[in-house]
């Protein structure tokens, strides 16, 4: 059996050689050199192009070397009956919980205010609440959003999420469901986006979502650029009902130079670096997870294609 790895080119033989090392029992080729196709039973990728993974008639399963899976599910030929694993762990946990409350802080203390001011040379003594009193919503409560929310509320933080299904997390107050969106979405005043990619979410930041926020919230997009609607962002700015967003993914990426968020003084540009794999912790993961799959063992980061997360 042979697998076969599609990664960015500066780093596919490193990857091909630490997954070798990992799992001796296969052959793992390159994408662009896969030897014979109907030997391969395991595909590890990242972005595959439309069509690539059906030349493998004999596939058995495919990794998504991320945690999202919506790179892999953009692919229109992609054959469905194969089994789709996502690759999380303690490290992407970790770093997007950094992440998250780096940026929730900065925005409960106002720091793009003081910043400013500091340009003009102005002193500016901001009084801001305690995080008790600072309401925190997280849109999406899988393996991320669920340790982010939690990570908020030992902060200190009025923190509370939202999903599709009912989630019970420990210290946060929970809503599910397009009934319980509202309610969610007027307590809120800084909203962490942490939602898979799907058709019902692809959007999902747009005019009537902002509307439906508190005056002055604050948004956080860390979990794809599909999610936001960007010129309805740049119309709830200029009207003030949102007053600042930090924003590390987009439609395009890089984010093409004569975007209007790289000049927007309410906006913070990040480039997708709130949760970037660690690819020696990521290939264990990975390998793990295989090794389980081919084991017929229970993987726990299988993905139910019917949700498409």
């Amino acid at each position: 059996m042979s697998l076969v790895i599609r990664v960015g080119p500066a780093r596919a033989e490193w990857w091909r050689e630490h997954l070798q090392g990992l799992l001796p029992e296969l052959e793992c080729r390159l994408w662009d050199d896969p030897g014979d196709p109907d030997e391969v039973r395991q595909a590890v990728v990242w972005k595959p192009p439309v069509g690539g993974l059906k030349r493998f008639a004999n596939l058995e399963v495919i990794v998504s070397i991320g945690a999202g899976i919506d790179h892999v599910l953009a692919d229109t030929e992609l054959p469905r009956h194969v089994p789709i694993i996502r690759t999380t762990g303690a490290d992407l946990s970790r770093r997007m919980r950094e992440y998250v409350c780096l940026h929730v802080l900065r925005l409960h203390r106002r720091l793009p205010e003081i910043e400013a001011a500091q340009v003009r040379r102005e002193w500016l003594p901001l009084v801001n609440p305690p995080a008790c009193e600072r309401r925190v919503g997280v849109m999406g409560l899988g393996n991320l959003g669920a340790d982010c929310a939690r990570a908020l509320a030992a902060i200190g933080f009025d923190t509370a999420g939202w999903s599709r299904s009912r989630k019970d997390i420990e210290g946060v107050a929970t809503f599910a469901g397009d009934s319980e969106l509202d309610a969610f979405l007027e307590r809120t005043e800084i909203l962490v986006c942490l939602l898979p990619l799907t058709p019902a979410t692809a959007g999902i930041l747009d005019r009537s979502l902002f509307a439906r926020l508190p005056e002055g919230a604050c948004i956080i997009n860390a979990a794809r650029g599909e999610h936001l609607v960007d010129d309805d962002l740049l119309e709830a700015l200029a009207g003030g009902h949102i007053r600042a967003a930090t924003l590390d993914v987009f439609h395009t990426e890089p984010l093409p130079g004569d975007h209007p968020f790289w000049d927007h003084p309410d906006i913070l540009v990040t480039p997708h670096v709130a949760s970037l794999i660690d690819p020696v912790t990521g290939g264990k993961a990975i390998a793990e997870n295989l090794r389980r799959f081919m084991n017929g063992e229970h993987v726990p980061d299988m993905v139910d294609l019917t949700k498409g997360y």
